[in-house]
């Protein structure tokens, strides 16, 4: 594959739980009238509309 390039290395933000572990899934915490969606890894963008529909369906239950 001669369109392939090394590049450097990348780095992105890791959501942690509260023993320090890394949190390898979604975060969803709600805190008044407002859902947070956080910690979406590479397959966030892939997901989004099922993402959408586990907010939605959230905000309905209430």
């Amino acid at each position: 594959m001669t369109d392939v390039l090394p590049g450097p290395a990348g780095i992105r933000a890791q959501a942690l739980a509260p023993d320090g572990s890394l949190l390898d899934d979604f975060v969803f915490d709600e805190a008044g009238g407002v859902v947070h969606f956080r910690n979406a890894p590479s397959p966030g963008a892939i997901s989004c509309l099922a993402i959408a529909e586990v907010i939605a369906d959230r905000l309905e239950e209430r």
